[in-house]
């Protein structure tokens, strides 16, 4: 079973079969499914997001920690309303990856900056885990505003990862929590 993650608003815990609806509700709609580094499609039903659950479940299993995906609860009303993963990044796997996704009901309220918040604490808190990134499609405005608000400093843009053009964000240790003045924004930047 993976680990339990838990933030003012928040709790994120591992996926279950039974959040199938409310996982397509985020990944069902293609304002969430375009924006996906790697490209992943529009998941159609209920049935083709159980079977991605499915396969997610058991990924987390043979999973190490810090990595795993989560499922972003509402505490408030234990609605599910979203995902952030901390995964290695391809080819080599030697990047940790921060990537959220939230169904768009919930935009704007700050959710995914806490939950990636939240994320980089774990993730840093372990051995040998000084850093983490997160890629963001270079036309996706509020993906770059979300890394910045997690406390991520841009640090350039790569195709390394997925074969495309992406924004890099990176979070160190040394880093976690200070304040964001005085910082790279990014290409995005007000």
């Amino acid at each position: 079973m993976g680990h339990v993650l838990v933030t003012e608003r928040l709790t994120l815990r591992p996926w279950t079969l039974d959040d199938d609806e409310a996982a397509l509700a985020t990944f069902g709609n293609s304002d969430v499914a375009r924006w996906l580094s790697p490209a992943l499609e529009r998941v159609g039903d209920r049935q083709a997001m159980r079977l991605l659950l499915q396969q997610w479940i058991a990924e987390d299993a043979r999973a190490l920690p810090p990595t795993g995906r989560w499922a972003i609860e509402l505490t408030a009303d234990q609605r599910v309303v979203g995902s952030i993963v901390l995964l290695y990044l391809p080819p080599g796997g030697e990047d940790l990856e921060i990537g959220w996704q939230l169904a768009p009901d919930v935009w704007g309220r700050g959710l995914a900056a806490e939950a990636g918040h939240k994320v980089a604490h774990w993730a840093l808190g372990h051995p040998g885990i000084d850093e983490v990134f997160a890629v963001v499609r270079t036309t996706n405005a509020r993906g770059a505003a979300t890394a910045q608000r997690i406390g991520m400093e841009w640090v350039g843009e790569t195709d390394k990862y997925y074969d495309l053009q992406l924004n890099v964000y990176r979070l160190r240790s040394a880093d976690l929590d200070r304040p964001l003045l005085g910082q790279s924004r990014g290409p995005h930047a007000p």
